[in-house]
Order: structure tokens, then sequence, then C-alpha cells
């Protein structure tokens, strides 16, 4: 069967009503405490009305995992009521909304953060300098920040969440070998390794069940030949399959380093190779602009959804434009 980006499709039990998606966008317009404001809301449900999903920008679960000084957060029940009148913005357009729930780990930012912290003392450069070895207690606490966040998420009217497990965060920080050097239970092996997302996402569960969506992001490679590839995140995320939804594929971000050529869908290959281990969707993102590209990597099997974030920042409507039949679709533009 013709698979379309017109087609719905579900992540977990939320049908889709097609499957193009807003990829999270960073506002840097939060308050100093990471509080959402009306820029928010504004521009959120301005983009909602055509797209499948709207997912929310990196959404902090701690004061100490914050990107940016001017972000936001969901480390207090006080943040709750701002992200609320975001998502009670993007429903009025009969549109789903995700939460990106992260932590920076040793790329949080030095303006607001008042403990540095990674699974090692490896700095991810000098503007953020080195970051403390999070011992076991540490680690479990960072846990249930991501427990407390996605108690929130609910109580703030958010459909799904996306644990971002990708870009050089905590999480990604620990799943990566060039970051992480322990020879504890969460270093040394893969397995280990990848046991933070593990129980990152069971403390989740345990709060949301299992019916709400759950989905990862991941860097498929760390642009470094030692660093992690498609095929070692499926060995990683295989065994958690039975509790995600869906897997959102970028790159990069682990390392001071950038892609040596950055072309139209060059990403694709990566999502492609992690596509083929598993049944649940894989969603492909990265200069995918245009209808008939879209379609063919649909068609093609490659990816089951597209996101798609610098066009929708720039031209509100440009989801309305790339659904429109492609007998009235300019591929030049759209």
């Amino acid at each position: 069967m013709t698979m379309r980006l017109t087609d719905p499709i579900a992540i977990g039990g939320l049908r889709l009503k097609n499957r193009l998606i807003m990829a999270p966008l960073q506002q840097y317009m939060g308050t100093p405490e990471g509080f959402a404001t009306n820029h928010h809301v504004q521009f959120y449900s301005r983009r909602a009305r055509h797209v499948a999903l709207v997912m929310v920008e990196s959404t902090a679960v701690s004061p100490n995992g914050r990107l940016f000084h001017n972000d936001i957060g969901i480390f207090t029940d006080h943040h709750v009521e701002s992200l609320r009148k975001i998502t009670d913005a993007v429903h009025a357009q009969d549109t789903p909304i995700f939460v990106q729930l992260s932590h920076g780990g040793r790329k949080s930012s030095p303006d607001v953060t008042k403990q540095l912290v990674a699974p090692s003392a490896i700095a991810f450069d000098d503007h953020y300098g080195t970051p403390e070895s999070l011992s076991l207690a540490g680690i479990e606490s960072v846990i249930q920040e991501y427990r407390l966040a996605a108690k929130r998420s609910v109580q703030a009217g958010f459909d799904g969440i996306e644990i971002h497990a990708a870009h050089g965060f905590l999480i990604h920080q620990f799943i990566s070998p060039l970051s992480n050097k322990r020879t504890d239970a969460y270093g040394r092996t893969p397995e280990n390794r990848a046991r933070i997302l593990k129980d990152v996402l069971l403390a989740i569960r345990e709060e949301v069940g299992r019916d709400y969506p759950v989905i990862v992001r991941v860097s498929a490679t760390d642009y470094n030949e030692a660093g992690l590839t498609p095929e070692d995140w499926a060995r990683m995320l295989k065994p958690l399959e039975s509790e995600l939804d869906a897997i959102h594929v970028s790159t990069g971000g682990l390392l001071p380093i950038q892609p040596s050529d950055v072309y139209t869908a060059y990403q694709l290959p990566h999502a492609a190779a992690i596509k083929q281990h598993f049944n649940i969707p894989v969603i492909a993102v990265g200069k995918i602009y245009t209808r008939s590209l879209a379609d063919r990597i649909l068609e093609d099997r490659l990816a089951d959804m597209i996101a798609i974030g610098r066009p929708i920042l720039e031209e509100p409507d440009y989801a309305k434009h790339l659904l429109l039949p492609k007998e009235h679709a300019n591929d030049g533009v759209f």
C-alpha cells in the first residue's frame, strides 16, 4: 500500500490526521525562571492548524539542566499553568501536542546552572567547563526529576512526551562511549550506558501508564568513528520497544563538530537504518522540505513520519502548502 504525507497514522493510541510533525523549535523566550510566555502560546497555536502534531521545544526537567538562560522548564508545579495555556491554544486548533523533556547535563547553560553534571567529568568545551560526575544518588535524583516532569506534563494537558536523548544532552552523554567512561552499572557496556534511558522511560511509564504516548529522540551518529551508530542505537532501543511508541531520529551534538555536508535529507539514511529493526513508527527529520521528497520517503518505507522545523518557523503556513495535492503544490517552494 502506498503511503503519503496526508495519510493518517497512530503514535501509540493517538491517531494523527497526517504524517507531518512540527519539530521542536527553541524560542529563547522563556522567563528567567523558565516559565513559558504569551509568545509561546501565539507561536505554537499559529502553526498548529495543519500539522498532525506539534512538538514543543526542549523543556527542562531540572533547574540545573536548562539548555539556555531563556528556555522553558517543567521542574516545579508552578510551571504547569503557563504550559497549560500553550496546550489549550494548540488543542483549539484540533491538533495534539507533545512536550520534549530534557536535561542538558554537561551542556546545561552556565548562566543558570549551579552544578554542572554528566556521566563522567569530561567537558564538552571550554565554554561549558568540566562537569561533576554524577553519583548513583545523583542519577536517581535525575530519574525522579523526569518522573515528576512527566506527571506535570499530563497536568499541563500534553498529549504525549518525547524523551530528549539526542544532541549531546545528558541521556545522550550516558549512552555514547565518547562521554561515558563510568565503570559502574551505568557504564562499561552498551546495556549499562543505556540504563539511564531505560530507568527514565520506566519512571515516566509509572506516572503516565502504558496508553499515554512516549517517544524518544536520538542522535544516530556522533560524527566520530568511535561514537554511536544507528546499529548501536537499534541494539540498545530494541529491548525498550514495548515501552516506546515512536523513535525520532536526528544526529550529532555530542561533540563540538558539525557534519561535513548538510544536504537535502542528510539524516534520512540514519532513520532508515534504525527503522528496519522496529515495528513502531520512525520519524525522519533534516531538510526534508518538499512534498515529493516526503512522499517518496514514505512510499519507500524509509520512515513513517516527517518532522519539519525551520521552514515552519519562518513561514507559519508552510505546512498548509506542503500538504496540498501534488497538482496544486509548487515543489520549487514547498
